[in-house]
């Protein structure tokens, strides 16, 4: 059995409030896209993960498909299988590529083992394994607030155009995107997307990590001015990034041209 996991972007991304916990409350909207992994399960005499693509630098027991098999695996006879992740969502890049592999792990060892589960229970067991890894389960737009683990449709379909990635050779960490982070109340409520021309989103769809982690790559600063001279009608960073990307209302042409070299680019 085979399915592909894939990533996400966020549409607008802010940051709200400083819990007492440490961590922050935000509001974003998840949107799927196409770039994904693809990650297969087949019968095997042990339980064994391996990878190809992108390298992971982790061991199979801390990967998060090999989680999600394990989590399952507390409350249920599962028998052994093997799982292979071929990588190609980019680590450290704001698209959620971990939590998408892990929730489609989920997604497809229910299938395999006809589980019964449902979509809450799914849900569930992927809030175990990330924040956002629920938002892959059903893998459909939605505002996400708290920490970025609760959740409501929002009515937003971009199927009309064609959405381009762009990353960096480098990746940026969590705690490098929060440093000099300050939050505020967003001045539009992205609840109310759909009713907004995208040619209007540029001046009120923010994404607040740019403020922290442009200073610090201006490289990603750059990518994002180059997609809007390439045609882009938006252009954001996704999540803390470093991913960029862009949403054109007609196939883009000659992006070499705009796009510094080295850059890996997904359309």
């Amino acid at each position: 059995m085979i399915t592909f996991p894939n990533a996400k972007i966020n549409i607008g991304l802010n940051v709200v409030e400083k819990r007492p916990d440490g961590y922050h409350n935000l509001e974003t909207i998840f949107y799927p896209v196409k770039l994904s992994d693809a990650l297969e399960v087949v019968e095997a005499g042990e339980t064994a993960f391996s990878s190809s693509g992108i390298e992971i630098d982790a061991t199979a027991e801390n990967n998060l498909v090999y989680k999600a098999y394990s989590l399952l695996a507390g409350d249920f006879d599962l028998s052994p299988v093997k799982m292979h992740l071929h990588k190609v969502i980019p680590f450290g890049a704001g698209l959620g590529g971990g939590s998408a592999d892990a929730a489609f792990a989920l997604k497809m060892l229910n299938d395999y083992f006809v589980l019964g589960l449902t979509t809450t229970q799914l849900e569930d067991y992927a809030a175990r394994i990330g924040a956002d890894c629920p938002f892959f389960i059903e893998n459909k737009p939605t505002f996400a607030h708290g920490i970025g683990d609760q959740f409501k449709p929002v009515n937003l379909d971009l199927s009309a155009f064609e959405i381009v990635i762009v990353k960096p050779s480098f990746s940026v960490s969590t705690p490098q995107a929060y440093r000099n982070i300050v939050p505020t109340k967003p001045g539009f409520n992205l609840l109310e997307i759909d009713q907004l021309p995208i040619e209007d989103w540029k001046t009120v769809v923010k994404n607040d990590f740019e403020k922290s982690v442009f200073p610090q790559f201006p490289e990603i600063e750059n990518l994002k001015n180059r997609l809007y001279e390439a045609g882009a009608v938006y252009a954001s960073m996704s999540g803390s990034g470093s991913a960029v990307f862009g949403i054109f209302r007609h196939s883009p042409t000659n992006l070499d041209k705009y796009l510094p070299k080295g850059i890996f680019i997904y359309r």
